[in-house]
C-alpha cells in the first residue's frame, strides 16, 4: 500500500513532469510554427489557421488537467503536512 508520503513524492514528479512537457511543447510551437503548422497541415490536411486554433486549445487543455490532475493534489497534501 501507498503511503502519503509516497504518494505526495509521486504526484510532485508527475507535476515536475507535465509541467516540463508543457512548456516544451509551448518553446517549440512559439519558436518552429511555420515548420509544424506546415507539417501538419499536410499530414492532416487542415488549414494553417485551424491548426494555431486547435495547438492553442492543445496547450490549454494540458495546463489545465495537468494542474487539476498533479499539481493541486500535490499542493493539498503538501499544506497538510505531508
Amino acid at each position: 500500500m501507498i503511503t502519503l508520503s509516497q504518494l505526495t513524492e509521486l504526484l510532485g514528479w508527475a507535476s515536475v513532469l507535465n509541467l516540463g512537457m508543457l512548456v516544451f511543447s509551448s518553446i517549440l510551437l512559439v519558436a518552429m510554427r511555420p515548420f509544424i503548422t506546415s507539417i501538419h497541415s499536410k499530414m492532416f490536411d487542415i488549414s494553417e489557421s485551424d491548426l494555431t486554433i486547435s495547438y492553442f486549445n492543445y496547450l490549454a487543455n494540458y495546463k489545465i488537467f495537468s494542474f487539476i490532475f498533479f499539481v493541486a493534489p500535490y499542493l493539498a497534501l503538501k499544506i497538510m503536512g505531508h
